[in-house]
Protein backbone atom coordinates (compact mmCIF):
# COMPACT_ATOMS: atom_id res chain seq x y z
CA UNK A 1 0.00 0.00 0.00
CA UNK A 2 1.02 3.54 -0.63
CA UNK A 3 0.94 4.51 3.00
CA UNK A 4 3.32 1.88 3.99
CA UNK A 5 6.04 4.34 2.75
CA UNK A 6 5.62 6.58 5.70
CA UNK A 7 5.49 5.58 9.58
CA UNK A 8 2.41 5.49 11.63
CA UNK A 9 3.79 9.22 13.39
CA UNK A 10 4.50 10.44 9.98
CA UNK A 11 1.39 9.38 8.65
CA UNK A 12 -0.71 11.02 11.47
CA UNK A 13 0.84 14.19 11.05
CA UNK A 14 0.36 14.24 7.15
CA UNK A 15 -3.51 13.54 7.89
CA UNK A 16 -3.76 16.24 10.73
CA UNK A 17 -2.05 18.64 8.18
CA UNK A 18 -4.56 17.69 5.48
CA UNK A 19 -7.48 17.92 7.70
CA UNK A 20 -5.90 21.68 9.13
CA UNK A 21 -5.98 22.98 5.31
CA UNK A 22 -9.45 21.49 4.31
CA UNK A 23 -11.02 22.91 7.23
CA UNK A 24 -9.67 26.24 6.67
CA UNK A 25 -10.34 26.41 2.27
CA UNK A 26 -13.16 24.10 2.06
CA UNK A 27 -15.74 26.93 2.18
CA UNK A 28 -13.64 29.41 0.39
CA UNK A 29 -14.46 30.80 -3.58
CA UNK A 30 -11.66 32.84 -4.85
CA UNK A 31 -8.12 33.80 -4.26
CA UNK A 32 -6.51 32.77 -1.28
CA UNK A 33 -3.26 35.07 0.09
CA UNK A 34 -0.46 34.34 2.41
CA UNK A 35 1.36 36.29 4.46
CA UNK A 36 4.07 36.19 6.77
CA UNK A 37 6.78 38.97 8.10
CA UNK A 38 10.62 38.45 8.69
CA UNK A 39 12.59 40.94 11.11
CA UNK A 40 10.90 40.98 14.80
CA UNK A 41 13.71 39.94 16.69
CA UNK A 42 16.46 41.45 15.19
CA UNK A 43 18.17 45.03 17.39
CA UNK A 44 17.83 46.84 14.03
CA UNK A 45 16.18 47.66 10.79
CA UNK A 46 12.55 47.44 9.73
CA UNK A 47 10.25 44.77 9.98
CA UNK A 48 9.34 43.17 6.71
CA UNK A 49 5.80 41.36 5.41
CA UNK A 50 4.76 40.04 2.29
CA UNK A 51 1.88 38.42 0.65
CA UNK A 52 1.40 36.02 -2.07
CA UNK A 53 -1.16 34.72 -4.27
CA UNK A 54 0.03 31.64 -6.37
CA UNK A 55 -1.05 30.80 -9.28
CA UNK A 56 -2.31 27.15 -9.54
CA UNK A 57 -1.47 26.08 -12.86
CA UNK A 58 2.43 26.92 -12.54
CA UNK A 59 3.31 25.05 -8.87
CA UNK A 60 6.43 26.13 -7.37
CA UNK A 61 8.56 22.82 -5.80
CA UNK A 62 10.01 22.77 -2.70
CA UNK A 63 8.20 25.73 -1.15
CA UNK A 64 9.16 25.44 2.72
CA UNK A 65 9.48 27.63 6.07
CA UNK A 66 12.13 30.10 5.11
CA UNK A 67 13.99 29.14 8.29
CA UNK A 68 14.82 25.69 6.85
CA UNK A 69 16.30 26.45 3.90
CA UNK A 70 20.00 27.01 2.94
CA UNK A 71 20.04 31.04 1.95
CA UNK A 72 20.68 29.48 -1.58
CA UNK A 73 17.45 28.11 -2.25
CA UNK A 74 15.62 31.00 -0.70
CA UNK A 75 16.85 32.97 -3.06
CA UNK A 76 16.25 30.93 -6.04
CA UNK A 77 12.45 30.40 -4.70
CA UNK A 78 12.73 34.36 -4.15
CA UNK A 79 13.26 34.89 -8.17
CA UNK A 80 10.63 31.84 -8.74
CA UNK A 81 7.59 33.26 -7.22
CA UNK A 82 7.99 36.69 -8.21
CA UNK A 83 7.84 34.74 -11.60
CA UNK A 84 5.08 32.51 -11.44
CA UNK A 85 2.65 34.10 -8.52
CA UNK A 86 -0.49 35.52 -9.71
CA UNK A 87 0.70 38.78 -7.52
CA UNK A 88 2.30 39.43 -4.14
CA UNK A 89 3.46 42.62 -2.74
CA UNK A 90 6.45 42.94 -0.24
CA UNK A 91 6.20 45.81 2.42
CA UNK A 92 7.78 47.45 5.48
CA UNK A 93 7.47 49.09 8.93
CA UNK A 94 10.18 51.44 9.61
CA UNK A 95 12.21 51.51 12.73
CA UNK A 96 10.49 54.85 13.59
CA UNK A 97 6.85 52.92 13.60
CA UNK A 98 8.29 49.97 15.92
CA UNK A 99 9.46 52.65 18.70
CA UNK A 100 6.35 54.22 18.16
CA UNK A 101 3.85 51.70 17.75
CA UNK A 102 5.90 48.83 19.56
CA UNK A 103 6.77 45.48 17.56
CA UNK A 104 3.97 43.62 17.03
CA UNK A 105 2.07 46.44 16.11
CA UNK A 106 4.31 47.68 13.90
CA UNK A 107 4.79 43.98 12.69
CA UNK A 108 0.52 43.72 11.85
CA UNK A 109 1.22 47.16 9.99
CA UNK A 110 3.46 45.89 7.99
CA UNK A 111 1.50 42.94 6.98
CA UNK A 112 -1.88 45.17 6.01
CA UNK A 113 0.22 47.11 3.73
CA UNK A 114 1.42 44.14 1.78
CA UNK A 115 -2.23 42.28 1.00
CA UNK A 116 -3.54 46.09 0.75
CA UNK A 117 -0.53 46.34 -1.90
CA UNK A 118 -1.91 43.33 -3.88
CA UNK A 119 -2.43 43.92 -7.29
CA UNK A 120 -5.57 41.47 -6.99
CA UNK A 121 -7.99 41.17 -4.33
CA UNK A 122 -8.09 37.75 -2.24
CA UNK A 123 -11.41 35.91 -0.93
CA UNK A 124 -9.23 35.12 1.83
CA UNK A 125 -6.25 35.92 3.79
CA UNK A 126 -3.93 33.06 5.11
CA UNK A 127 -1.39 34.56 7.96
CA UNK A 128 1.17 32.87 9.98
CA UNK A 129 1.09 32.98 13.47
CA UNK A 130 -1.60 33.99 16.25
CA UNK A 131 -2.33 37.46 15.76
CA UNK A 132 -4.09 38.95 12.15
CA UNK A 133 -4.12 42.68 11.39
CA UNK A 134 -6.85 44.64 10.71
CA UNK A 135 -8.31 44.04 7.06
CA UNK A 136 -11.43 44.75 4.59
CA UNK A 137 -11.17 40.97 3.98
CA UNK A 138 -11.40 37.38 6.11
CA UNK A 139 -8.98 36.10 7.52
CA UNK A 140 -7.51 33.75 9.46
CA UNK A 141 -4.28 33.31 11.28
CA UNK A 142 -2.17 29.86 11.43
CA UNK A 143 0.43 28.79 14.10
CA UNK A 144 3.08 27.34 11.90
CA UNK A 145 0.97 27.85 8.51
CA UNK A 146 4.63 28.60 7.19
CA UNK A 147 5.47 24.72 7.31
CA UNK A 148 1.63 24.20 6.57
CA UNK A 149 0.45 26.21 3.66
CA UNK A 150 2.45 27.17 0.48
CA UNK A 151 1.52 30.55 -0.32
CA UNK A 152 2.73 31.33 3.79
CA UNK A 153 5.74 29.45 2.64
CA UNK A 154 6.20 31.78 -0.42
CA UNK A 155 5.79 34.99 1.71
CA UNK A 156 8.08 33.98 4.05
CA UNK A 157 10.46 33.28 1.50
CA UNK A 158 9.96 36.65 0.41
CA UNK A 159 10.13 38.83 3.45
CA UNK A 160 13.55 36.86 4.48
CA UNK A 161 15.18 37.53 1.33
CA UNK A 162 14.35 41.08 1.15
CA UNK A 163 15.64 41.94 5.02
CA UNK A 164 18.55 39.91 4.35
CA UNK A 165 19.18 41.87 1.35
CA UNK A 166 18.40 44.88 3.14
CA UNK A 167 20.76 43.83 5.83
CA UNK A 168 23.50 43.25 3.43
CA UNK A 169 23.39 47.02 2.43
CA UNK A 170 23.10 48.40 5.67
CA UNK A 171 26.11 46.64 6.30
CA UNK A 172 27.96 48.49 3.22
CA UNK A 173 26.78 51.43 5.05
CA UNK A 174 28.09 50.59 8.40
CA UNK A 175 30.44 47.50 7.99
CA UNK A 176 31.83 47.54 11.80
CA UNK A 177 28.54 45.91 12.76
CA UNK A 178 28.60 43.06 10.98
CA UNK A 179 24.91 43.67 9.54
CA UNK A 180 25.31 41.04 6.94
CA UNK A 181 26.44 38.43 9.23
CA UNK A 182 23.88 38.71 11.71
CA UNK A 183 21.31 40.02 9.70
CA UNK A 184 20.58 42.45 13.02
CA UNK A 185 19.93 40.01 15.62
CA UNK A 186 21.42 40.21 18.96
CA UNK A 187 24.74 38.26 18.76
CA UNK A 188 27.97 38.59 20.71
CA UNK A 189 29.27 40.10 17.94
CA UNK A 190 26.65 42.53 17.44
CA UNK A 191 26.04 43.62 21.27
CA UNK A 192 30.03 43.98 21.18
CA UNK A 193 30.10 46.35 17.86
CA UNK A 194 27.19 48.04 19.96
CA UNK A 195 29.56 48.96 23.55
CA UNK A 196 32.05 50.36 21.14
CA UNK A 197 30.63 52.17 18.33
CA UNK A 198 27.06 53.11 20.14
CA UNK A 199 24.32 52.81 18.12
CA UNK A 200 23.52 53.18 14.44
CA UNK A 201 20.45 55.32 12.82
CA UNK A 202 18.92 51.83 12.23
CA UNK A 203 19.60 50.83 15.87
CA UNK A 204 15.81 49.98 17.92
CA UNK A 205 16.80 51.76 20.82
CA UNK A 206 13.73 50.62 22.45
CA UNK A 207 14.41 46.86 22.26
CA UNK A 208 15.85 46.17 26.34
CA UNK A 209 19.29 44.70 24.66
CA UNK A 210 20.14 48.43 22.59
CA UNK A 211 18.92 50.26 25.56
CA UNK A 212 21.09 48.38 28.14
CA UNK A 213 24.06 48.29 25.81
CA UNK A 214 23.67 52.08 25.49
CA UNK A 215 22.57 52.70 28.81
CA UNK A 216 26.66 51.32 30.02
CA UNK A 217 28.08 53.30 27.20
CA UNK A 218 30.01 56.58 28.79
CA UNK A 219 28.56 59.59 26.91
Amino acid sequence: MRSSKFSKAENETLHKRAVKQAALLWDVAGLVAGVDEAGRGPLAGPVVAAAVILDDRQPIKGLADSKVLSPRRREQLFDEIRAKALCCCIAQASVEEIERLNILQATLLAMRRAVEGLRLKPALVLVDGNRLPVLSIRAEAIVKGDALVAAISAASILAKVHRDRWCAELDAHYPQYGFARHKGYGTAEHLAALVAHGACPQHRKTFRPVAEVLAEVPR
